[in-house]
């Protein structure tokens, strides 16, 4: 492959000559690193109003609320630091600025590539998802509009946590490394690091969350489980970071890599052992003290895993208006799993491993950009 004319270092003499003494030593891009990290983390213990509790945890729709406006801020706070030490320090253009950020110039194709190799990876899901439990049935507007705005946890979950944690640990972070002219083998693997560890403090919320009534402390039990919750999530998030910092350095397009992420966050983490089932859903009616603190069935198929195993998946009634949550919560949604023939089962594990083969064989010729900001070498 040959090499594409679109390493900016190189390219934008007024940018990167005036900034290359001043990020040289390596220190700038660390410390706004760090800096953006505690921005985004440590309003979720300072505030009240941000710290969920056993009595309302963080999918409680002002949990939810405050959260945002607060991930909301850190962008808009991060965003300042990062433009004034490419403005001021180096006397950015608009354009190298815009570039850098992933913002401009905007390529369809390039969200349309990226977008298409995750969904090869995830093929075998999809297959599950869409052709097993025919959730095709679902794919409407509507039911876009249900899961994304009129549910508080999918709007959370696929709207502001990719578009936030896209903006502030790629978008920010990553053309600093630039600067400083380090590696992009290193960029790719270096930077989610941190992405990872940001998400290492949901143990503390599950530890507050778990923790029996009438003690400080949690149990050597729910302790043990966040931690091990915590492993498993920073290598996850790590992984899937180092893809999105290698999209973004391949594109230079941002909005690539926040839709990746959100369908990454719709489809979950993909089942990798045992036979599958089918989902059939009934309604029946139960009492009302049966839904609190239930999910909302119209979130995606991504949070299913936070339902209770095999017993009854109904509407969070806190997510509700006040003059529906009395119908709401006479509804229970049954859930029967029926298994599958054996030839689904194997159909599904073949697309797992079809899609990790073609995800590995794609992955360079599905992220070529004209706007890239770094060339790789394969």
């Amino acid at each position: 492959m040959s090499p594409l004319p679109t390493d900016l270092y190189d390219r934008s003499s007024k940018l990167f000559a005036k900034l290359k003494g001043y990020y040289a030593h390596g220190a700038g891009q660390h410390s706004a690193r760090i800096l953006y990290t505690v921005l985004f983390v440590a309003p979720y213990y300072l505030s009240p109003k941000l710290r969920s509790t056993a009595a309302n945890s963080r999918d409680a729709p002002s949990v939810i609320r405050a959260r945002t406006r607060a991930a909301g801020l850190t962008c808009l706070a991060s965003i300042v630091i990062t433009v004034y030490l490419l403005a001021i320090h180096g006397h950015a253009t608009p354009h190298d600025v815009l570039h850098l950020l992933g913002l401009w110039p905007v390529q369809a194709i390039d969200i349309a590539k990226v977008t298409g190799l995750v969904m090869i990876l995830f093929v075998g899901p999809l297959y599950a998802s869409l052709v097993v439990e025919s959730g095709w049935r679902q794919l409407t507007f509507r039911e876009a509009k249900d899961t994304l705005f009129d549910s508080w946890i999918g709007y959370r979950n696929f709207v502001v946590a990719p578009a936030s944690e896209e903006i502030v640990f790629r978008s920010l972070v990553i053309p600093l490394f630039i600067l400083a002219k380090m590696p992009p083998k290193q960029i790719v693997f270096l930077t989610p690091l941190i992405f990872g560890l940001a998400h290492v403090h949901h143990m503390a919320d599950f530890c507050r969350t778990h923790t029996p009534a009438g003690r400080t402390l949690p149990t050597m039990g729910v302790f043990l489980q966040a931690l091990l919750r915590a492993v498993f999530q920073f290598c996850y998030t790590s992984l899937f970071g180092f893809f999105t910092a290698f999209a973004f350095l391949r594109t230079g397009n941002l909005y690539a890599i926040i839709l990746a992420h959100s369908f990454c966050n719709f489809m979950g983490f993909p089942q990798l052992w045992g036979r599958l089932e089918s989902v059939d859903e009934d309604y029946t009616h139960v009492a009302p003290n049966v839904t609190q603190g239930k999910r909302d069935e119209g979130v995606g198929h991504a949070q299913r895993d936070e339902s209770p195993d095999g017993g009854v998946k109904v509407g969070n009634s806190l997510m509700q208006p006040e003059d529906e949550r009395s119908e709401r919560a006479r509804t229970a949604t049954a859930v029967v799993s029926t298994r599958l023939g054996l030839g689904w089962t194997v159909v599904y594990y073949v697309l797992i491993l079809a899609g990790a083969y073609g995800f590995y064989r794609l992955l360079f010729p599905l992220t070529e950009s004209r706007n890239a900001l770094e060339v790789f070498s394969r």
